[in-house]
């Protein structure tokens, strides 16, 4: 069998779960519709102004936009934000002070926010919360895959100020948290604590299903604009959103106490953010159903794939289980060749700030760093997985993933 051959049957067998996605695209796309028309979203709201960026309409409608999409009291939405890792420790360092608890209930969180934590194993550094008087625990999942809710319930008491919901799996093998699952964490947490605070770190979850986290319990979420919510056409930038109290306290650790959400020029970025936050239903949706033909395809060929095809999908980003470093690099390098940007790079394992080992990433992006475009990296430790994400266009995953298969060397 050719490999376009076994791709278009793979396509057939994946009909009814695509029609279900079409469906999830259609229910988000009319949510993010009405926000627009809800808060009567003009050309004038386009414009930008310069210096302190006071009195800016658009920024205003914008976090409101924002704020209705992801049913929150409030939001700040800002290309101030550098990454989702920044975006994130605004929200924490905002919203804890010296001796407040913080427990992770997903096991060790991302990389990245090791480092924000302080909880790298090494030395605390005094930058990070640890090194700033906040403590901190985490509660290890079970086999390393499942939330482990008895201990949950366990750990949940007065001394705990917040708890960290990492709702994708990061650099691990665990499942990615459904908004089920999160809403039974914080249905557990509330029950024992109702001033715990609910943080979701919401990163590549957004539009994925018909509900977000504060839908279902959830006080605080975050992100990123280079993900999902950015519609592959947000430069730069991030959003969080909740109750008005944690949102003000995030938004002075961005900027200061006593300008909060009131400053910040946006450098004539209100059109993308707002035209990005539009697109993003349809865009998420064929990031999806790309995930998820690799995830048929690469089971069929023998590799672990996960999720599996027919699983619940709650973020953008599909695991294999390569068992080797060669086969990552493969995988890697042909995402890479198959990049409408950058295509004639060949990624090789580096060191990357914020990781401990060597890291291969494959992004031929428009957007540097943007993850909602199609890309691919993995951490060169076993079992050597590549953590593939986003696809501006089905089409595009696509030829990608038949290139792949082309050099294989598992016959389809």
């Amino acid at each position: 069998m050719s490999v376009k051959d076994f791709i278009k049957t793979t396509e057939r067998e994946l009909r009814d779960i695509f029609e279900n996605i079409d469906d999830i695209r259609d229910f988000n796309q009319k949510k993010v519709l009405d926000a627009f028309i809800d808060h009567k979203v003009a050309p004038e709201h386009f414009y930008t102004v310069s210096g302190y960026g006071h009195d800016d309409l658009g920024r205003e409608v914008l976090d409101n936009v924002f704020a209705s999409v992801f049913k929150a009291e409030k939001a700040i939405v800002r290309i101030h934000f550098v990454s989702g890792t920044h975006t994130l420790a605004c929200a924490l360092f905002g919203n804890l002070r010296h001796g407040d608890k913080l427990i992770s209930v997903a096991g060790t969180p991302y990389d990245t926010m090791q480092e924000v934590i302080g909880c790298t194993g090494g030395e605390i550094k005094s930058e990070s919360l640890m090194g700033h008087g906040v403590l901190y625990d985490e509660i290890p999942l079970l086999n390393d895959m499942d939330i482990d809710f008895e201990r949950l319930e366990k750990s949940i008491d007065e001394s705990v100020k917040m708890v960290l919901i990492q709702r994708s799996r990061g650099y691990s093998l665990r499942k990615s948290l459904t908004i089920d699952t999160i809403q039974k964490i914080c249905q557990i947490v509330k029950s024992k604590n109702p001033s715990t605070i609910c943080f979701v770190d919401n990163c590549y979850g957004e539009f994925t299903q018909t509900q977000e986290p504060l839908e279902v319990g959830a006080d605080l979420i975050a992100g990123s604009l280079i993900k999902n919510p950015g519609g592959g056409i947000v430069e730069a930038g991030g959003y969080i959103a909740g109750k008005e109290e944690y949102v003000n306290q995030a938004a002075m650790r961005l900027t200061a106490p006593g300008i909060g959400v009131e400053g910040g020029a946006m450098f004539n970025q209100h059109r993308l953010i707002f035209q990005g936050l539009f697109m993003a239903p349809s865009v998420v949706s064929d990031a999806v159903k790309g995930a998820i033909l690799a995830a048929k395809v690469f089971e069929k060929m023998g590799y672990k794939s996960t999720p599996k095809y027919n699983e619940e999908r709650t973020d953008i980003i599909q695991t294999i289980e390569f068992g080797n470093g060669e086969m990552l690099e493969h995988f890697c390098r042909t995402i890479q060749q198959l990049s409408p940007v950058n295509s004639y790079v060949t990624p090789i394992p580096e060191y990357v700030p914020g990781y401990e080992d060597k890291i291969i990433m494959a992004g031929g992006t428009f957007i540097e760093g943007s993850t909602i475009e199609l890309s691919a990296d993995g951490p060169m430790r076993p079992p050597y997985a590549v953590y593939m994400q986003g696809g501006l266009n089905y089409s595009h995953v696509k030829l990608a993933l038949e290139k792949i298969l082309e050099k294989a060397p598992v016959s389809v």
